[in-house]
Parts: C-alpha cells; sequence; structure tokens
C-alpha cells in the first residue's frame, strides 16, 4: 500500500487501517504473528515512531497483542490441533504452516512408572522419558513428557530434538503408530511447569494425555502434554464428530 501523504487521515492512521484489515483478511495465519517494527518501517518507508503510533492504537482497540521480545500477534489467534486424525503433537503445528522448535529438556531410561505398567504390560520393566519444550516463534507452548519404549534410546539427542515422536517411534520399532486415545484436562501448573512455558505458577493448563497403540494392540507411546491455553485449542469436525457418535450408538 502506498500511503497518503497529504490525506488528512494520518500516516499512523492510514498504517494501523491496512495491518487491520490485513489481519481481518486472515493474512497472517496461523500464528498471527505480524511482520517486526524495522519490517513496517522499510514496507511504509515511515519512523519507527510512526510504526510504535499504529501499533499502538491496534492494542488500544484490542486487535493485536504485542508481548514483550516477542513480537506483535493478532488478539485470539490460536494454534489449532485436530482430534479426528492420527496426527502428533509437532507434525499438527508443521501442517499449518508454522515452524515449531523442539527444544529437548529430558532423555533418560528410567524404570517404568508403576501406574503405567497396566498399560505396557507386565514384561516391560524400564522406558525412556522423553522431556521436549515445544515452541512457536521462540514462545513456549507446551510441555510434553514422553513415556517410549527403551528402543527409542538409541536415537541420538539431535535427532530426539528435530522429530516428532511418532518418527521417532517408526524409526526405533519398524512400524508406525496405529491409533491413539486422548483425554483432555485442565489443571494449575507447577513450579517446573510454570518455569519451563513462561507462566506463573498455579496458572490454568490444558493437558493432553495420549496413549499410542501399534497395529497389535501394543502401547508404544505415553505422553502428557501441558499446553498453555490462550495459544491452543482442539477442533474436530463435524464430519468426524457424526462418526464417533455412531461409533458411541453403537
Amino acid at each position: 500500500m502506498t500511503l497518503l501523504r497529504q490525506n488528512v487521515t494520518s500516516l499512523y492512521e492510514q498504517i494501523a487501517a491496512t495491518l487491520q484489515a490485513e489481519i481481518n483478511a486472515g493474512q497472517y495465519e496461523p500464528s498471527g504473528k505480524l511482520p517486526s517494527e524495522a519490517e513496517l518501517c522499510t514496507r511504509f518507508a515511515v519512523s519507527r515512531v510512526t510504526v510504535r503510533l499504529a501499533l499502538g492504537k491496534l492494542t488500544g482497540q484490542g486487535v493485536v497483542e504485542r508481548k514483550q521480545g516477542k513480537g506483535t500477534y493478532a488478539s485470539g489467534k490460536r494454534i489449532r490441533h485436530g482430534l479426528d486424525t492420527l496426527t502428533g503433537f509437532f507434525d499438527a503445528l508443521v501442517a499449518q504452516g508454522i515452524t515449531p522448535e523442539m527444544r529437548l529438556v529430558t532423555k533418560d531410561r528410567v524404570p517404568l512408572p508403576d501406574h503405567l505398567k497396566p498399560l505396557f504390560g507386565p514384561a516391560v520393566t524400564e522406558c525412556l522419558l522423553l522431556c521436549r519444550l515445544h515452541l512457536v516463534d521462540g514462545e513456549p507452548v507446551a510441555l510434553a513428557c514422553s513415556h517410549l519404549p527403551v528402543e527409542v534410546d538409541k536415537l541420538s539427542w539431535q535427532y530426539a530434538e528435530q522429530h516428532s515422536t511418532y518418527t521417532l517411534l517408526a524409526d526405533s520399532l519398524g512400524q508406525p503408530v496405529d491409533h491413539a486415545d486422548l483425554a483432555i484436562r485442565a489443571q494449575p501448573a507447577d513450579k517446573e511447569q510454570a518455569r519451563l512455558l513462561g507462566v506463573r505458577t498455579n496458572a490454568a493448563l490444558l493437558v493432553m494425555a495420549r496413549v499410542s497403540h501399534l497395529a497389535d494392540g501394543r502401547v508404544c507411546d505415553h505422553t502428557v502434554f501441558y499446553i498453555r491455553p490462550e495459544r491452543y485449542e482442539f477442533v474436530v469436525s463435524s464430519a468426524s464428530g457424526a462418526r464417533l457418535a455412531n461409533r458411541e450408538d453403537r
């Protein structure tokens, strides 16, 4: 857009109106992140003061949110995760055109916790504990803690930090995940979760527990995701909802 320099409407108001129209048109989907102040200065050939006035106007109107050190985001824009497909958390982000980042927090062989023994069976006494922080635009959105077969431990730290859980399982076990059961609840963040996710202790988190199975029915994954709810939402299509309802009716 070319600004009208002689227009009675000030430059910052023209910029604010342009950005709002682009937000309404979905131009900054899926994450909702707007260009940086420097990029906007270059685009509109104006000073940083003018850009900040424009963003300040949009912030005051509730159109955008400005996050210290993170950038400016369209308000209410959330990452969506469909519950009707067998898709890992990391892969769901990639499928939306988002470039996520994972930081590996823990990769240790540990005794299988007592509460998971009924899932994995009596023959399994040890597992790999894998905890990873998921980030979008440098901001934490979820912490995932997985109990996996010890075969996954043969993969390197770097590989585990760059690939989804389902990819790690397929590479280690030689077969893909066949199906998964999900349960979603809410709970307050403990001190460590709050530190890693950048929220206050006891802040509300979405919690998704996932149990994944191989084709023969064996459990190969128990993962709990601790998710910041202001950046994330779960969705199911109407067609999938109808299929689920039909299964329940039977």
